[in-house]
């Protein structure tokens, strides 16, 4: 869940549930079943890490209710993990097999192609006025709404404790120095199998890319809004990560092969001892019966002030062919707190409704997230309402990773052209 036009404060999280679906209740399409109702497909992300954290169930679950309360209807859902669902995407778009609504993590490219409904099109007034304000703004490319939010989340430092207390490690890292050295005295007292989770592959790259380079007064845009991948700082950080974790064996020996989910698994099962990590982490650590700290992210010469912050959205197709009225239908009824609340509450992320939010935070057993709430407004987050992004984050995706074992000026020149012919493209 960015220095560059990352975004900065709530206001920036571009979060993006462009609706769509084309068809009947005079919005000109057609997707009536037999029975003269219509199918609603939906397509979504799984968040989970294991079959019983699974987020379709959830969906699942949705979907049932919806159409016990709207007879002749009926729901088809599709759930994808995160490696895939990008690509996935893109092949029912290129197939014509286009659904009528996705929940994924960005948006802005489908608007570009002008793929998406506006938003006003396919929610309700009462809906949509329940959003956040500042991510209802974020949801706007050039000021009209495509995307509206579904959940958020914002990273921290995670540490195991046996393991420092077995490394006589007491005080918590503030500085990569300081990372470094805890590392090679957990790797020297064998206090951790994993010194140092790094994941930079294919799954979330652009995630813990963004968060070390962050610590080095870097990103992936300048104030200006042009790309900076391959920038001197980014460059360094690069350099300092092959250097002093990878390199001496105080990390996973391929960072850009191993993603999000194998190393929050390793911290749950007391490998790991320390990463950068969001709320989920929680009830994973806690289930695995790891007790763990948790601090800001340390960064080259000082702790990071502002943290990454991250939105997912859900968003319709014009081409899908459900209906603009079937699809409003199912949003609204999505879109309740009961719904809301329960989705953020199974990964311990945050929602980004009013209601739903001062729910969540109104719950005591939900104190641990206290930390993740205050951290929100003054997050920085993707350049997400960029239309070029999702394209210039897929590459990050694919050879980013690459920068942690290969020349990091090579592979960061290679994304930076990348990008300036993505930027380029859209215009």
């Amino acid at each position: 869940m960015r220095n560059r036009v990352i975004a900065t404060g709530a206001a920036t999280l571009v979060m993006a549930l462009g609706l769509s679906a084309c068809g009947g209740d005079g919005d000109g399409g057609g997707g009536d079943d037999a029975k003269g109702g219509k199918t609603i497909k939906v397509v979504a992300a799984d968040y989970g890490t294991s079959a019983a954290d699974a987020s379709k169930p959830f969906w699942d679950k949705v979907a049932k209710d919806f159409e016990a309360a709207n007879k002749g209807y009926k729901v088809e859902v599709q759930v994808i993990n995160w490696t895939d669902i990008d690509k996935t995407v893109k092949t029912m778009i290129a197939s014509g097999n286009v659904p009528d609504i996705l929940q994924t993590g960005g948006y802005a490219d489908k608007v570009a192609d002008d793929l998406l409904y506006k938003v006003d099109d396919v929610m309700s007034p009462k809906t949509s006025a329940n959003l956040s304000k500042g991510f209802a703004e974020a949801g706007k490319v050039k000021g009209t709404a495509y995307g509206m939010p579904w959940v958020a989340s914002t990273r921290t430092f995670f540490y195991n404790k046996k393991a420092f207390a077995t490394a006589g490690i007491t005080k918590v890292p503030t500085t990569w120095a300081e990372v470094a050295d805890a590392a090679k005295k957990l790797k020297e007292k064998k206090a951790a199998e994993i010194p140092y989770a790094l994941p930079l592959g294919p799954e979330e790259t652009q995630g813990e890319t963004l968060m070390w380079e962050m610590g080095n007064g870097g990103g992936y845009k300048d104030d200006a809004g042009k790309y900076t991948i391959n920038s001197p700082q980014n460059v360094e950080t690069f350099k300092w990560l092959q250097d002093n974790l990878v390199k001496p064996g105080l990390t996973y020996p391929n960072p850009a092969s191993t993603d999000r989910k194998t190393a929050f698994a390793d911290f749950a099962a007391g490998k790991v001892g320390m990463m950068n990590g969001h709320p989920s982490v929680i009830k994973m650590a806690e289930e695995g019966k790891v007790e763990f700290g948790m601090a800001k992210i340390p960064g080259k010469t000082a702790p990071l002030e502002s943290t990454l912050g991250v939105g997912d959205w859900t968003m319709a197709f014009q081409d899908g062919k459900a209906g603009k009225d079937a699809v409003k239908k199912f949003l609204d009824f999505t879109y309740t707190k009961d719904n809301l609340v329960k989705f953020a509450s199974m990964y311990n992320f945050m929602p980004v409704t009013t209601d739903a939010s001062e729910a969540m935070q109104a719950d005591p057993k939900n104190a641990k997230l206290k930390d993740f709430f205050a951290a929100l407004p003054t997050a920085k987050f993707y350049p997400v309402n960029d239309t070029s992004w999702d394209v210039v984050s897929a590459e990050i995706k694919k050879t980013g990773g690459k920068a942690a074992s290969d020349d990091p000026k090579t592979v960061l020149d290679d994304l930076q052209k990348k990008a300036e012919e993505a930027a380029k493209a859209v215009k």
